[in-house]
């Protein structure tokens, strides 16, 4: 059976529902569906600003798991609005230039929190562990 490494859990749904925010099964590693809070519990208000914070913690969680950001091979954004498009892909353009993954950007109708605009997941293959 392969080894699965996991993030420890950030917050209290993770292990009320059962779920884990980044794994690594591999040289594979899935990050779930990441949202923008600040340390103090709030979300800043810009669609691009969330988007910086998400791929900071994404970047965090590969690199915690023995990746880097240029292992990145996907990555799926959702946005509660498509006029949110330019700046989540701006701040993709400046967090991933350097992996080129794949991506898809998507308007859903609604995201867990009123006040989170965009969600972010990503899937990482380590090419050189760096743990």
């Amino acid at each position: 059976m392969t080894d699965r490494n996991r993030i420890a859990p950030l917050s209290k749904f993770e292990e009320e529902i059962g779920f884990t925010r980044a794994i690594r099964v591999g040289d594979r590693i899935l990050v779930s569906g990441t949202t923008a809070n600040l340390p103090d519990g709030t979300v800043p208000m810009e669609a691009g600003d969330q988007a910086d914070l998400i791929f900071a913690e994404i970047i965090r969680h590969i690199e915690e798991l023995g990746a880097r950001a240029e292992d990145v091979v996907r990555v799926r954004m959702f946005v509660t609005d498509i006029a949110y498009a330019d700046a989540v892909s701006a701040s993709f353009s400046r967090h991933m230039k350097i992996a080129r993954p794949t991506g898809t950007l998507v308007a859903v109708s609604g995201l867990y929190r009123p006040e989170w605009k965009v969600e972010i997941e990503a899937e990482a293959v380590v090419t050189s562990d760096v743990r």
